[in-house]
């Protein structure tokens, strides 16, 4: 792709995102999805990984998604319809990886994550976000298994980028590319963000945008 293009589609992401962006519904089992009439983005991460965060820097919106010091509050997928008409949707999975949560929620969980990404036409790709400060864990490797065996196509996501040191940051990078290289269904593009600094929040928007639109 030419730079040029690339300028084109950061400046048509850039708008879209400043534009009008609303809460559809949260649904708590398959049969609550919304009907799938627009392409669907959606991010998974663990508890605490600043998700909420991350999703209401790329929309321009203090609280657009719900932040919270309790990790695992949210157990539904939230959507998110994004643009006038309709463009498509940010679908904010339920995070993964709580300790304190009872078994059968994490069950709960499970089947549906599971049974959303294995039975969802419109999913055009996940974003899973990874701290910076702690690298990849075995959950993460868990919902990359998930997103391979659905054949869905991700991207690795770092955040709170501001928060480690260039070097460590780099060696994190290094041993995330080397992971992602293992795995079918994820994207070799990596990204670093900031949702404090906004460090790489427009080069996300361009990818979300470009996956939607494929």
């Amino acid at each position: 792709m030419s730079g040029e293009v690339d300028e084109e589609l950061a400046e048509r992401a850039r708008k879209l995102f400043a534009g009008p962006i609303e809460f559809l519904k949260s649904a708590p089992g398959l049969q609550f999805l919304p009907d799938p009439t627009a392409p669907e983005i959606a991010f998974a991460g663990r508890s605490n990984v600043g998700k909420s965060s991350l999703l209401n820097a790329l929309t321009n919106r203090k609280t657009l998604a719900r932040t919270s010091n309790t990790p695992g509050r949210t157990q539904e997928l939230n959507f998110f319809d994004v643009g006038t008409p309709l463009q498509f949707r940010l679908v904010d999975m339920p995070g993964y990886g709580f300790a304190e949560a009872p078994k059968d929620m994490v069950k709960r969980w499970r089947f549906l994550v599971n049974d959303y990404l294995r039975g969802r036409a419109v999913l055009k790709r996940a974003l899973v976000l990874i701290d910076s400060r702690h690298g990849l864990k075995d959950v993460d490797r868990d919902i990359m298994k998930m997103l391979d065996d659905a054949a869905v196509s991700y991207h690795l996501v770092l955040t709170k980028g501001d928060k480690v040191k260039p070097t460590e940051l780099t060696r994190t990078l290094d041993a995330l590319s080397a992971e992602a290289a293992r795995h079918p269904a994820a994207h070799p593009l990596i990204f670093t963000t900031s949702s404090e600094t906004g460090s790489g929040i427009a080069e996300l928007r361009t990818a979300v945008l470009e996956a939607a639109t494929a």
